[in-house]
Parts: C-alpha cells; sequence; structure tokens
C-alpha cells in the first residue's frame, strides 16, 4: 500500500526582487563544476545545501547554514500541503507537459512490493547522501516516482485548486510552474486514491534507498519515514523517456577484432550513419566505431527477459563480454542526446559508441513486477525534477 501525504513544506520566500532562479537547481548528480559555481554564487540557492564545499565539515555547515535560513526568513513553512508541478519542454518537435504530485511517501523495502525499483544503484552515492541526511534531517531533493493515476473528478478538482507561487523557464527552454494545494478534503481525497496503488521508482533509486535506511535508523520517528516525492501518471502525456546511450574509450582491443566478436554473437548489418539512425527502431541498437563505420545490430535473447532488453545486452555482452570494462580494461560515458553522441564519435573523442531505442514503459513495468533490475543508466528521464522548490524537514 503507498502511503503518499500532504506536509508542512519549507519554502523559498523571496524578497527584495529576488527570482525563483536564484533558489533552484537540477539534481545535484547532473550539475557540472562550473554551472555549480554560477548556481553557488546565489547566496541561498538549494546546491549550497545540497553540494555544500569543504567536504571535511560539509554536513555539519549545511545543516547550520539550513537553520539560518529559517530563522533569517528566507523560507516560510506551510500548513500541511501537497503541490503540483508542472514541466512544458519540446520533445523533438512536440509540446508536453508533464504534471506531478508533490508529497511525503512512506518510505518501505521493496519486498513489500508498493514501491518498486527498476535500476540497479551505486552504494557509494547512498553513503554521501545517507551522511547528508543524517545531519540535515531535512529531504532537500525529491524522488521521481511514477503511479497508476487519479480519478478525472480527482483532477479536475486538483486543477481548480492550485495556486501557482513560482514560475521559472530554464536554459534548455523547460517551463517550471509550481502550484500549492493546501484544501484538506481534496489533500486526503489524494492519499485516500494512491492507498491502493504501486508507485514505480522513475528516478531517484540512490534517494529512496538512502531515505529506507535512514528510517530504519530512527524506527521510533514517524517523521523520518517518509520522503519527499513527485509522483507522475503512467498515462500523463508528457511521460517522457529517453535512451543513455554508452561512450567507450578502451585500448584492450582493435576495432577490428571488437567488430569480429560482437559478429560472432550479434546479427550486424553496416550502414552509413543516417541510415543507421533512420532504422535504429527496427533495430535493438547501433555502434558507432572511432573509424566512422556504423553497424545496426541485434541479439537473439532468448527466454530470460533480461536477454530482449538492449541496456543489458550492451552491458553484458559488449562492455564486459568484450571490453571487459568491469575489469578495468575501458571506461564508460553516457549521454541522452543523439546528436551529441554523433558529435562526439565525428571528433574521434571515443573508440565506441553504443545508440540505443527509446525506452518503453511497459517494459520497464513488466521487469520491474518480476523483480528484475535493469542496468544503471537505463533511461533517462525528460526533463529532470529541478530541486530547492519546497523541503520536508523531519526536525
Amino acid at each position: 500500500m503507498v502511503t503518499f501525504l500532504p506536509f508542512p513544506g519549507y519554502r523559498p520566500a523571496l524578497r527584495g526582487g529576488e527570482k525563483i532562479s536564484e533558489r533552484i537547481s537540477p539534481p545535484y548528480d547532473v550539475i557540472g563544476d562550473a554551472y555549480l559555481k554560477e548556481l553557488q554564487s546565489d547566496p541561498h540557492n538549494v546546491t549550497r545545501l545540497t553540494l555544500m564545499p569543504d567536504a571535511g565539515k560539509r554536513y555539519r555547515n549545511a545543516r547550520q547554514e539550513l537553520d539560518q535560513w529559517i530563522s533569517e526568513g528566507y523560507l516560510k513553512q506551510d500548513t500541511n500541503s501537497f503541490y503540483l508541478y508542472e514541466q512544458t519542454f519540446d520533445d523533438n518537435g512536440t509540446r508536453r507537459v508533464r504534471t506531478g504530485l508533490v508529497g511525503i511517501l512512506r518510505t518501505e523495502p521493496y519486498e513489500n512490493g508498493s514501491v518498486i525499483p527498476h535500476e540497479e544503484t551505486f552504494s557509494k552515492v547512498k553513503e554521501d547522501r545517507l551522511n547528508l541526511l543524517r545531519d540535515m534531517e531535512t529531504h532537500l531533493e525529491s524522488i521521481f516516482g511514477i503511479f497508476e493515476g487519479l480519478s478525472d473528478a480527482l483532477g479536475r478538482r486538483i486543477a481548480d485548486e492550485a495556486r501557482l507561487v513560482y514560475r521559472f523557464v530554464d536554459g534548455d527552454g523547460v517551463e517550471h510552474r509550481f502550484h500549492r494545494i493546501a484544501d484538506a478534503e481534496i489533500c486526503s481525497a489524494i492519499t485516500e486514491e494512491l492507498k491502493g496503488q504501486r508507485m514505480l521508482i522513475a528516478d531517484g533509486h540512490h534517494r529512496y534507498e538512502t531515505a529506507l535506511n535512514y528510517s530504519l535508523e530512527n524506527p521510533g520517528d514517524e517523521r523520518k519515514g517518509f520522503v519527499l516525492a513527485t509522483l507522475v501518471a503512467g498515462d500523463d502525456k508528457g511521460l517522457v523517456i529517453w535512451p543513455t546511450h554508452r561512450l567507450v574509450r578502451a585500448e584492450s582491443i582493435s576495432e577490428k577484432n571488437a567488430i569480429a566478436k560482437m559478429s560472432e554473437r550479434m546479427t550486424m548489418q553496416e550502414a552509413t550513419a543516417d541510415e543507421m539512425q533512420r532504422s535504429l527502431g527496427d533495430w535493438e541498437m547501433g555502434l558507432v566505431f572511432r573509424s566512422g563505420r556504423c553497424f545496426l545490430a541485434r541479439y537473439d535473447g532468448g527466454d530470460d527477459p533480461l536477454w530482449n532488453l538492449d541496456t543489458y545486452v550492451a552491458q553484458e555482452l559488449i562492455l564486459k563480454g568484450i571490453y571487459k570494462y568491469d575489469d578495468g580494461k575501458a571506461t564508460v560515458s553516457y549521454d541522452a542526446e543523439l546528436p551529441s553522441v554523433m558529435e562526439k564519435m565525428t571528433a574521434k573523442e571515443y573508440d565506441l559508441a553504443i545508440v540505443l531505442n527509446d525506452p518503453s514503459l511497459k517494459a520497464i513495468w513488466d521487469l520491474s513486477m518480476i523483480g528484475r533490475r535493469m542496468p544503471k543508466k537505463t533511461t533517462y528521464f525528460f526533463p529532470k525534477i529541478w530541486s530547492g522548490w519546497v523541503f520536508y524537514s523531519m526536525h
């Protein structure tokens, strides 16, 4: 059973001509060094909490800064509320709007069957986030989940009640609109309709698992059993999933030998770069080599559903099986934008690009429901859920 509740969120109190852009940021794990420096030039930007410099004192200092923001009135606390988060964006020429509900989600083990993961995670990242959470006692960033959906009647009530509090257009042209929903009856109805549903973690597996571990450390504190969450209905027309392409650097095997080994295990057809991109949907993946040679490829996976997943084939057969990246003989980078991938390969920055198709939400659900986790970076949900709109304090 999913427990999704309203909460008395702390959110930015803008003063003296201040703009919401000065307070918010993309998730901490997608911010480059130059952009981070720009964000942290604003004295009350959320990254000054999530990515505070000076690692030795980082967590303690971040807590002191958060407490100071509250005491000086830079954050204000609402009464119990849900929040409506709309993102309007361009998806390869199509204008879409994705709508999420922001509240707090009770954490529980995956074995219970209510909260479902779909990707593997990195333990080092979880350790870092857990240390931050212990000191902050506040959820600063939201996980992103997918649920079945709400009734049309409740959806209309939410749209009528939601009050716009912030609007912002980011550098990618995505318009963010953040609303508050304070009506107690509507909030209760949202909680009630989600009770019988399951929630798939779309983005934020590390944050969810960190929050679960934190709740297990604090079994007597009800407030610490929840995580900040943005939930989007599975049939939302703005729910877009992009692939995350793989870029490989390796010196352990020649291009000729790599192609020969792939041909032994996969059906491959050589193509021009344009042909590869046009025909990709009819194949499992595209392969672009440093020399400029391009191939379309597929693998007959057999009965195990994971072997019908392109990222799993890429990981097990190519990255591990041929390039031995798990033995440290290759490095792998990730890029969700195909034009960017092709530019890098034209510039001969990598030995191989593995170009993947858009992931299917049904395939994600089906694998997750039978307890199978996809490789890391299988999906890229666009746009990202930005941070800093609202915090969930547990103290």
